[in-house]
């Protein structure tokens, strides 16, 4: 049983593209996904080997966790008895909560629905993160729950090509604002960010956030070209899908005491070891060397 937990937010700065291989439709390269919601996710494992790699490289430098610890936490390598014992770390697939769309007022706003809201609150339960919000009201079939008149063309919310009738609702402002306070990155580089999001924030219709996410994200053109005749080589050229700038992600992050023999960590100790690692912004996804996947990392909860 988990005695210890956190939440991770994660904070897209570039296109990230966390992939499944190659895919059978219209894009080559898609990124992960949920079964049955076609919600894009980022999966636990690529969560926790980032954090074990980071965690890695500040152990070599000694920097607030040793070697030694980065077993006990994340357990051995394949090649280090890695049967000997688990980790004491388990984390959970990051899942979307806020999405960003073209708007024709207020440039673009960040789109979620009741069902992205209450899946958020069913794991900040779990992790004990309790955000406060009251009640919230599905919207209409075609309408838009707004704060203020910033996504309002009109008498409208025009999102991509698509109309919505704007509703104001308080709830907006309370979510957004919780939004802003504990999950957005805390530096001063995200002051605008952070007063914006209130305004910014739209909670659409369940299908319409759906299709926002299903058929919204960044579709980039990669090709290889022959480097005698600069021309695209044969059978070179595919597409890989991305989340695109702005989409807001949250993972938990679990611990039980350590399962190392002789070791005496707790669940709270591990966890705190995870906060002093002081991770600010990390790369995810593929595509590394063209500086894709940079996001900003905001861990919420616990003793801090």
């Amino acid at each position: 049983m988990f005695e210890a937990t956190r939440m991770l937010f994660i904070y897209v700065e570039t296109p990230l593209h966390a992939g499944t291989g190659r895919g059978l439709g219209a894009v080559d390269l898609p990124i992960q996904r949920e079964r049955t919601t076609q919600y894009p996710i980022v999966q636990a494992s690529s969560i926790k080997g980032k954090l074990r790699a980071e965690a890695e490289v500040k152990g070599k430098a000694g920097q607030g966790i040793t070697p030694e610890e980065v077993k006990i936490i994340f357990g051995p390598g394949t090649g280090d008895n890695a049967s000997d014992h688990a980790g004491a770390l388990s984390a959970g697939d990051a899942r979307i909560l806020l999405f960003p769309v073209r708007s024709l007022a207020g440039v673009f706003a960040w789109v979620t629905s009741v069902d992205a809201l209450a899946r958020f609150q069913r794991e900040t339960a779990m992790v004990k993160l309790d955000p406060d919000w009251k009640e919230i009201t599905e919207p209409g079939k075609e309408e838009a729950l707004v704060n203020g008149n910033v996504l309002k063309a009109g008498d409208s919310v025009v999102l991509e090509e698509f109309s919505f009738t704007p509703k104001q609702d308080r709830v907006t402002e309370t979510i957004g604002e919780w939004l802003a306070g504990n999950a957005l990155p805390g530096g001063k580089e995200y002051d605008y960010w952070r007063k914006a999001l209130p305004q910014k924030l739209c909670i659409l219709p369940e299908d319409a956030f759906r299709d926002f996410v299903l058929y919204g994200t960044e579709v980039q053109t990669h090709v290889r070209l022959d480097p005698e005749k600069k021309t695209v080589q044969t059978g070179a050229l595919w597409t890989s899908e991305s989340l695109p700038v702005d989409t807001l992600l949250y993972a938990p992050l679990m611990a039980t005491k350590s399962r190392a023999n002789g070791n005496k960590l707790d669940a709270e100790s591990i966890l705190k070891k995870i906060d002093d690692l002081k991770l600010t912004r990390t790369q995810l996804g593929g595509d590394e060397t063209t500086g894709q996947g940079m996001v900003a990392l905001r861990i919420a909860g616990g003793r801090q």
